[in-house]
């Protein structure tokens, strides 16, 4: 263990609402290889070279410029529900964000990264406030949510963000952006696209409806509730809860199928010409195939039918790598794999699938390395 004593801290750290300074620590100790794969959710990868567990935004500074002087690569660990460590692990620094804590303002409420996230839903849905009760189960902290604007039974974390605060670890000083400057977009946001790696979230700004009615747009919700009352926000989130844990998609240790990343791949959006090419070869009709509208000329296929349809159904084992026997888009780690052979699996399955239909498929989970 190494340890960094603070005589001083250059730039001004301070609140955006009440411009007070937050926490400074006297001293931080920095631990050295540990590691990563009990940290994550698919349970695979080798040790960070350094760590360092942030309580608190003086810490996100100092330990980032810690990094920048160093010359350290620098990543940020939330939960571990979306990660694909490789075995090498990360020769840098991993900082955990542990930043917690939930104040109310009306209807906005500013919530620390470090929060888990399915206890800041169950929070809100027993304090009446509607807008994210179908992202209940989801694994993972609140500062990871915008990253990939989660999603999940008909919502997205961007309809209710108001804004995101982060470490701009490029000028040093903490910004506040709005939804807007965020950039949602499917599964994306800046944070993980065109800003990759730039900025630290400390605290997320929602914005949710007292007294709303649940949101039942999808499928398995509203059959989840056919012929029955009005569900209450709570009652919501707990059938959200019971549809995903039957999918092996809520992590629980003694189910084998939730050792792993939740959803592996985007499920595709592609030119609607490219439909045609789908329905021949799968052999069968275009109205046959499962699409959404996605944009002006665009379509949104599933990608676990393009897997079931490749050949890659629930069970599939390869190795000690495999897929869900519940959800044929959860790749897991089937006991004691390795990145290699996740990587592995991975890699068969895109080749397969762009072979039959050429598509490409992404992966969601964040590679470390």
């Amino acid at each position: 263990m190494s340890v960094l004593i603070l005589t001083g801290c250059a730039g001004a750290l301070q609140d955006s609402r009440t411009g007070s300074l937050k926490g400074m620590p006297m001293q931080i100790d920095i631990q050295k290889e540990i590691p990563l794969a009990p940290l994550t959710t698919l349970g695979v990868g080798g040790p960070a070279a350094r760590f360092y567990r942030c309580q608190n935004e003086w810490e996100v500074l100092i330990l980032s410029e810690f990094a920048r002087k160093e010359a350290l690569p620098l990543f940020v660990l939330g939960g571990g529900s979306n990660l694909l460590v490789s075995d090498e692990g990360f020769p840098g620094l991993v900082l955990q964000m542990a930043i917690t804590g939930v104040e109310r303002e009306g209807d906005v409420l500013r919530v620390g990264a470090g929060v888990v996230w399915d206890d800041f839903v169950q929070q809100t849905v027993d304090a009446g406030l509607q807008g994210i009760e179908c992202l209940a189960g989801i694994p993972g902290t609140v500062g990871g949510t915008p990253v990939q604007n989660v999603g999940a039974y008909g919502q997205e974390v961007s309809e209710t963000i108001v804004s995101v605060r982060c470490f701009d670890t490029v000028t040093g000083q903490y910004v506040d952006l709005s939804n807007e400057a965020c950039g949602f977009a499917y599964r994306t946001s800046r944070f993980n696209t065109t800003d990759r790696g730039r900025y630290i979230v400390t605290r997320v700004d929602f914005r949710l409806r007292a007294g709303g009615a649940p949101c039942l747009k999808y499928a398995d919700l509203r059959k989840h509730f056919e012929g029955k009352p009005q569900p209450s926000l709570a009652e919501v989130a707990e059938a959200v809860r019971v549809i995903r844990r039957g999918k092996g998609m809520v992590v629980d240790a003694g189910d084998p199928n939730s050792r792993s990343a939740g959803s592996f791949f985007r499920n595709p959006i592609v030119p609607k010409e490219i439909l045609l090419k789908v329905s021949e070869a799968a052999g069968i009709g275009v109205d046959a195939v499962p699409h959404w509208p996605a944009g002006e000329g665009m379509i949104k296929l599933p990608a676990a039918w393009l897997l079931e349809q490749a050949g890659f159904v629930r069970g599939y084992a390869m190795g000690r790598a495999g897929i869900s026997s519940r959800h044929t888009l959860a790749v897991i780690n089937r006991g004691e794999a390795t990145a290699a052979d996740i990587i592995a699996l991975r890699e068969q399955i895109i080749a397969t699938v762009r072979l039959k239909f050429g598509i490409e498929l992404e992966q969601e989970p964040v590679n470390v390395a």
